[in-house]
């Protein structure tokens, strides 16, 4: 059904990372440019690590991919919901297109995306292939950033957790303080600021 909407381009958008106690939020939007790999693509989170690495390679080859994020100042002063509607518009906008249909994972339309139509649909990255195909690509993308993150910030544990709110996190940052790519606003993080 999502083939049914105009104009064209048909754009999938979808963001990561809204959940987390640190790191950025990502988002990555994808056009399709052939049938390649629809089908194989679903939410993200129902895929192995692996495999999401190999689809996130072969989308970022076969289609067109725009990804955008929002920093850990940006989620702090603006709120999550805004930060992450903000890295999906800077992942339409890395697209270079003039205008199309945006189909937006959630219920919230993207505020100041002038040109474009959008449609929400609620659990798109299962409903809808370019969203599916998004949430693939913004999810490797932030994975490899917290993996990073884990080498330079080693007693955080990014690179197993991602900057979610595990328990082993929650820990170490209990024991360590936040470090600077920790969310000042979240709770689990603020009440340990010094």
């Amino acid at each position: 059904m999502w083939r049914e909407f105009s104009p064209s381009p048909i754009i999938g958008v979808d963001e990561v990372g809204r959940g987390c106690l640190a790191g950025p939020v990502y988002a990555a939007a994808v056009i399709f440019k052939s049938d390649e790999l629809i089908d194989l693509v679903t939410d993200s989170k129902l895929i192995s690590e692996e495999r999401r690495e190999e689809l996130a390679e072969l989308i970022c080859k076969a289609h067109h991919v725009g990804i955008g994020h929002a920093t850990v100042e940006e989620i702090d002063e603006l709120n999550i919901l805004q930060a992450s509607l903000l890295a999906m518009k800077r992942a339409i906008e890395a697209l270079g297109v003039k205008g199309g249909h945006v189909l937006v994972d959630g219920n919230q339309k993207i505020p100041n995306l002038q040109g474009y139509e959008q449609t929400t649909i609620i659990k798109g990255d299962l409903r809808a292939a370019p969203i599916s195909a998004a949430s693939i690509v913004a999810k490797v993308t932030r994975d490899r950033l917290m993996k990073e993150l884990g080498v330079q910030y080693p007693v955080y544990g990014f690179e197993a957790h991602k900057g979610y709110s595990t328990p082993i996190h929650k820990n170490s940052i209990a024991e360590h303080g936040p470090c600077i790519v920790h969310r000042k606003s979240f709770a689990g993080v603020k009440e340990h600021l010094g």
